[in-house]
C-alpha cells in the first residue's frame, strides 16, 4: 500500500512530535494528557475541523467490535473489541482473550505506569491497532481513546 505525500507527512510529524516530548519516569494521569495533547495536535494539522479529543468518541471506538477474519471470508472470526482483553471499565484488569495472559488496567489512575513512555504507547497501539481494528489508528483515534482511559478512574466492585 502506498502512503500519500499528506499521510506521510502526517507520520513523519506526529514521529517528530512524540520525539521531541520527553517524559519523566514516573508516568501519571498528566503524561497520560499530555501523550493525548501531542496526539490532537497532529490530527489538527492533518484535519483543522478537528475540535480536540473526545472521551465520548474515545469511548465509542474503545466498545466498537470488529470481525477477525482469519483469511476466509466465509468463516469470520469472532467479533472483538479494545473491551474484549481489556474489560468495559479500563481501570479493571483484564485478560488475553487468547493466552488468557492477566493485563493491567488501561486507565492512568489505576496503573500509572501504562503511559510511562511514549515509544511503548505509539509501539502498543500500532500493534494493537493492527490486531484489532486492521490497520494504524489515527492521531484523532488515538487523542480520544486516552481522552476516554482518563475519565475512568475507578475499578469495579468485584
Amino acid at each position: 500500500m502506498k502512503l500519500s505525500h499528506s499521510m506521510k507527512s502526517g507520520h513523519y510529524l506526529l514521529a517528530a512530535l512524540l520525539g521531541i516530548f520527553s517524559l519523566s519516569a514516573s508516568a501519571d494521569v498528566a503524561t497520560a494528557q499530555k501523550i493525548a495533547d501531542k496526539y490532537a495536535a497532529v490530527a489538527k494539522t492533518a484535519d483543522p475541523s478537528y475540535a480536540g479529543p473526545s472521551a465520548e468518541e474515545g469511548k465509542a471506538f474503545f466498545n466498537r467490535e470488529v470481525i477477525q477474519f482469519k483469511g476466509d471470508v466465509n468463516a469470520p472470526g469472532k467479533a472483538i473489541a479494545c473491551a474484549s482483553c481489556h474489560t468495559a471499565n479500563p481501570a479493571d484488569a483484564g485478560k488475553h482473550i487468547v493466552t488468557g495472559k492477566p493485563i493491567k488496567p488501561l486507565s492512568p489512575h489505576a496503573n500509572k505506569k501504562r503511559f510511562q513512555s511514549t515509544r511503548e504507547v505509539e509501539k502498543n497501539f500500532t500493534k494493537h491497532c493492527n490486531e484489532v481494528v486492521g490497520s494504524d489508528c489515527s492521531p484523532q483515534e488515538k487523542a480520544n481513546y486516552i481522552a476516554y482511559l482518563l475519565t475512568e478512574k475507578t475499578p469495579s466492585k468485584k
